[in-house]
């Protein structure tokens, strides 16, 4: 048995601001308190406000860092993913953020620290590189894993956009697992603008994961891996045929009336590296 030893936290007597902007931050009890108990009320609210639904939890790694990837089209989308986690994975899932947006004041900084366990991440310029060294770092952990949202901010349509680089350039070479999903329902739910969410159904659905170590890091590879994980989350999204049988459950559920006559209302088919 090994003797225990007492280590003083690596960014004691750091401001607020600068502990939760860095990914090195080592959190207290008070903040594992804090994330559980708000995954769980979290957790309860997507299921009875949201009914949100979860497919494919079998396609996660049960050990190992590993990387999930999925569209983007609402602040509901990482909640909604780290609701897909085991709880006693939640303190080493790190949803990839924007700096300039999530990390903008101390105060908001704070909040995605401490409930979201949010990284920052920045979007623009040198500093670019920099925070995929950080996601490195921590995928060479061991059980760390990152959400990353890779269309680099949320939809205004709902409709899917393309890929950027950043997780191919974050994961050629190596046998990190990169495990696709997709979201549907979070634009109509709480699109970008709205204040408050709206009482509408999501389903997660969560694909077989992805591995890349084949492929050296190269301009060429890493535009490819992008076009690779795109397409395996575009094809996880539900079919028209699904969305007019949901449109049909509805309608019966509001009219009361049978469906002979009606003609079927189909919702619009909806279809980085920080999300913002």
């Amino acid at each position: 048995m090994s003797a225990w030893q007492y280590n003083v936290a690596a960014d004691l007597g750091q401001s607020a601001a600068r502990r939760w902007a860095s990914a090195k931050r080592e959190p207290d009890l008070l903040c594992y308190g804090l994330r559980s108990v708000g995954a769980v009320v979290a957790r309860a609210w997507l299921a009875t406000y949201c009914r949100l639904r979860i497919d494919g939890r079998e396609n996660l790694p049960a050990r190992g860092s590993f990387v999930l990837v999925s569209n983007h089209a609402s602040h509901l989308d990482a909640l909604c993913l780290l609701a897909a986690l085991p709880l006693r994975r939640l303190h080493r899932a790190f949803p990839v953020a924007a700096a300039d947006y999530f990390f903008a004041s101390a105060a908001a900084g704070a909040l995605s620290g401490v409930f979201m366990n949010a990284l920052p991440f920045a979007r623009k310029g040198r500093r670019v590189r920099q925070s995929l060294d950080e996601c490195r770092k921590l995928l060479a952990g061991e059980g760390n894993l990152l959400i990353m949202f890779p269309e680099g901010t949320r939809s205004t349509s709902g409709e899917m956009g393309e890929f950027r680089g950043g997780v191919g350039e974050l994961v050629a070479g190596t046998d990190v697992p990169v495990v696709p999903c997709y979201l549907d329902g979070a634009h109509r739910a709480w699109p970008k603008g709205a204040w408050v969410p709206r009482p509408r159904k999501l389903r997660l659905t969560i694909s077989a994961p992805m591995r890349f170590g084949r492929l050296e890091r190269n301009r060429e590879n890493v535009s490819r891996i992008a076009t690779e994980l795109e397409a395996a989350v575009r094809g996880l999204a539900p079919r028209v045929n699904e969305r007019q049988e949901v449109s049909h459950e509805r309608s019966d559920r509001n009219v009361g009336v049978p469906r002979h006559g009606l003609r079927p209302r189909v919702g619009g088919v909806a279809a980085g590296v920080g999300a913002g």
